[in-house]
Order: C-alpha cells, then structure tokens, then sequence
C-alpha cells in the first residue's frame, strides 16, 4: 500500500469523524435558519422568569395533565417526608434527640397549616411548578409557648423579584434580588413586603423590598447549569405542548358537541309558506322546527331537509393524543402512566423498567437539593436553638450534627419478589439490615426497639410467633398459646404443633 493510499483511506477518528462531530455548527441549507444567541442562563430567566413563572402556574391549576404531573413529582420526591436518623452514638442522648425532633414536627410550620414533612411536599410542588422556594428560618420568643423556639415561613418564587438588579448601598452587587459580596458569596435576599399578585393584602409597602439576610434564608433550586442563581420551573420543557393541546381538546371537544346535536336544515321553493313543524321564530325573525322522536313528516311539495354532518378525525385522535403525551412525559422527566393514569399499554417488566430509571433521578433530587438544601440546614438551626434554649444538652454539637436523612419507601409491582431479594442479599452479606430497614423509610433503631418491645409483651401474654429463617418464603406467622391449667389439648399450639404446608402458602 502506498502512501496516497494511507492518506485516502482515513481511520475512524480522523478528520472526517471530526467533521462529523461539527456538523451542529455548520451554517448550511438545513441549518441556516438556526440562529440562537450565546446567552448565559441567568440573563435567560432575568428576562423570561415572570412570565414562565405566571404561565407555568396557570398552566398547573387550570390543566388536569399538569396538575396530575405536579402530584406524582411530589409524591415520589418526598412521600409522606424525609425523616432524619440521628448518628450519635449515646443512645440516650440520641433517643431524646430524636423524640424531641419528632414532637417539634408539629409546630415548624410558621402559619400553622401543616407540620415539617408538609412543608417538604408545599416545597416539592413549588420546585414543579416554580423552579424554586424560600424557606426563612424564623426564630421565637421563649413565651410563644414552643418545644424549640424556631418556625419556618415558605415564600414563593414571586416574592424575590427578578428585575431587582444592580449593586446596593454597601458596594455588594444584587442580581436578580440576590446580594452577593465581592467573592460571590450570597449575604442577603431582597424581598417584596407582599405578593404582587395578592389583591387582597392592602397592606402599604414602603420600601417595597427589604433586606434578609442569607443567614436567615434557605433557597431551595435545581441547578441545572453552572453559574445559575434562580431556579427554572420543572415543567418548563413541557408548557407549550401541554397548552396547545389543551387548545385542540377544547376544540375537538366543541367539535364533538356540535355533531350530537344533529342539526337540520330545509330548504324551501317559497320561503313564504309554513314550515312543517313550525314553531315561534326566534330573535331574528327565522322559522325553527322541531322533531319528535316516533315522528313520521310528509314534506310539502319543494321542501328538502338536510343533516349537518361534521368531519370526524377518525382513528388518529388517540394515536395523536397518545404520542403527544408520551412527548409530554418525557419533558417532565415523569412515566406516562404517572403523567395520563393510562396503564393499558402497561405490563410488570414495562412498569419497573421506567420505574427504577425514574427513581434514580428521583434520588438525585432526594439528596442532591430537598436533604442538602432544606434538610441539612434545618437540622443544624435546630439543634443550635434546641441547645440555646436550654432543650437539649449537646457535649459536642458538632457530633450531634451528624444525620443521615431517610426518604419515604418504594413500593413495587410485586413486593413479595423484592422482600425475598433483600433476604437473600442480607443472608449472603451483600447489604446490611440497616440499609434493607431504612429503604423501607424507618429508622432502624427505633425498628428495633418496636421489636423488642413487642417480643417481651408476647411473652408476657404467652404468645409465640414462627419467624425460623427457615420459614420466611411462605410461611405465615401464627401466634400460639402456651397451655395454661385446665386448657384441653385441642387449645394448645405449642412447639410439637404440626407446622403449615409450606406448599400451600406459595404465591
């Protein structure tokens, strides 16, 4: 082979390849109109944030699709709530830790609406609908009469307004009002005294905006690029699709009413006769008729009567519905069947494939922005103001800091399949009891000390219950008595009872 041939015949990552690899940038035929410009993300949202912001809101309100989205990302993110498990090491301390948390739950919410794991689901829908949420830390008085003097206020998106950019009184730059010192770091928020929406506040709002400081303020966001400082709402991908096509069922649905109302028209030779049938004129002085059912109408001589006959889409209307959804779906990140409710096309191995995709950016989430952001902090505030006021007696708060945050349970098609999984994978030392007790959501210290509890009242109560390993694929737990004086054999199931067919209890 010579040279030239060496030269003609290019490897697979020669220039060729890379022309291909740079075809995005090519200003050809196809591509000459694709123009955009080279923006950063935040001058993006600076300018588009409040009308994404007040359309993605109407959107989730008057859209069913939406709405549905925006409860099924919610549920998924943080269930019934993400609920810490203290690490300290003094099991005592730990315990009064952990009820004292518990029994504050109750008293977070600043307006008195909900408990903590409420304000992570209000959070949750807020990430859907907004991109964003506030949470400020609001200390109390020692007479409000709380467990821990600390409540948290939610504050919407809307509240911080986007066009606040410039730099402030002290030389600190506000973008997007967010005050940030000379090395980036965020030192205050700017926010509006009230909703700018709220009809209903009258409340005089002079300054407009006040200073709070970062200290105070939990800014809970998606970060989607480097750099960004606002968040984007999550059903931004999908808002137009979703729009439009609330537009065409609204047509197609005005469509479909017109065509069950069959009307008729009849057309005379002398408009100036009765009309069979005729009743009162209406408004504009035209005849109307009415048909019976059972009628039989003898027209007169020149009368015609035609149906309206409305065009149909056929078949193509639930293909078209159908793909457009699935589009849908795919923008929130969210399985069809969560999105619409249709599980028609759905079977076991279709639901647990989109399932465990869905739940690893499910987890993504869980960890990477509502326990970093909302929870970390929160945990920390408290125990700070648990311990100022006098609460709690921490000999090392730093220690006590140490938390590993549970979220809620998954629950699968068939658990039967994953309970004996993660029995075997325990027996065999793959996992331990502790990770299998806290998918479920529990903390497994206190799974333990349920058990305990319940194992020394059976005993008191002479009840046994078969949990043998070698028992666990079928087998139920039957209680049985110890025999007391005067019971008959016929009452006793002690340890030489028969045991059950195990044939019998398979699935």
């Amino acid at each position: 082979m010579g040279l030239f041939d060496r030269f003609r015949r290019q490897p697979a990552g020669g220039p060729s390849s890379v022309r291909a690899r740079l075809e995005g940038a090519m200003a050809k035929r196809r591509l000459r109109g694709w123009n955009p410009p080279l923006e950063n993300i935040n001058a993006l949202v600076a300018r588009g944030g409040p009308r994404l912001l007040a359309r993605s809101r109407e959107l989730v309100v008057t859209n069913g699709y939406a709405a549905n989205a925006c409860e099924a990302f919610a549920a998924n993110l943080v269930g019934d709530g993400i609920k810490p498990s203290s690490l300290i090491t003094d099991a005592d301390l730990r315990d009064r830790v952990q009820k004292l948390w518990l029994a504050w739950t109750d008293e977070a919410d600043a307006d008195g609406l909900s408990d903590f794991y409420g304000l992570q689901a209000m959070v949750a829908r807020e990430m859907f609908v907004a991109g964003e949420c506030f949470v400020r830390l609001r200390p109390r008085r020692a007479e409000d009469g709380l467990l821990v003097p600390l409540q948290l206020q939610l504050l919407q998106s809307e509240m911080l307004p986007f066009e606040k950019t410039g730099k402030a009184a002290n030389g600190n730059s506000i973008r997007c009002g967010i005050e940030f010192d000379a090395i980036g770091r965020r030192v205050a928020y700017h926010f509006r005294r009230r909703h700018p929406g709220d009809s209903t506040d009258q409340r005089v709002a002079v300054p407009e905006t006040v200073r709070v400081s970062a200290e105070d303020i939990l800014h809970i966001y998606r970060p989607i690029d480097a750099g960004q400082i606002r968040g984007l709402p999550h059903i931004a991908p999908a808002m137009v699709r979703l729009f439009l096509l609330d537009q065409y069922d609204d047509a197609e649905l005005d469509r479909k009413k017109t065509a069950a109302m069959f009307a008729g028209f009849i057309t005379k030779t002398a408009p100036e006769d009765p009309m069979m049938g005729e009743a009162e004129a209406d408004l504009d002085g035209a005849a109307l008729a009415s048909l019976e059912p059972g009628t039989m109408q003898v027209l007169l001589p020149g009368e015609d009567v035609k149906f309206s006959s409305p065009a149909d889409v056929g078949s193509s209307y639930e293909a078209f519905q159908y793909r457009t959804l699935l589009g849908v779906s795919a923008s929130l990140g969210l399985p069809y069947h969560l999105v619409t409710g249709d599980v028609r096309q759905a079977n076991y191995s279709s639901l647990r494939a989109e399932l465990v995709e869905f739940r690893r950016r499910v987890q993504q989430l869980q960890h990477g922005v509502i326990a970093h952001q909302l929870c970390r902090p929160v945990w920390a505030r408290w125990l700070e103001t648990a311990r100022l006021a006098g609460r709690l007696d921490l000999p090392d708060p730093a220690a006590a800091r140490m938390v590993q945050w549970i979220p809620p349970r998954w629950d699968w098609v068939d658990p039967l399949k994953d309970i004996q999984a993660q029995v075997l994978a325990m027996e065999a030392g793959i996992t331990s009891r502790r990770k299998v007790v806290e998918a479920t959501g529990y903390d497994v210290e206190e799974v333990d000390r349920e058990n305990a509890v319940d194992t020394k009242r059976a005993e008191g109560l002479g009840l046994r219950y078969r949990t043998s390993p070698g028992e666990t694929q079928g087998a139920r737990a039957t209680p049985s008595r110890r025999p007391g004086p005067g019971d008959g054999n016929d009452q006793t199931m002690g340890e030489d009872a028969p045991a059950p067919d195990r044939a019998n209890n398979q699935e």
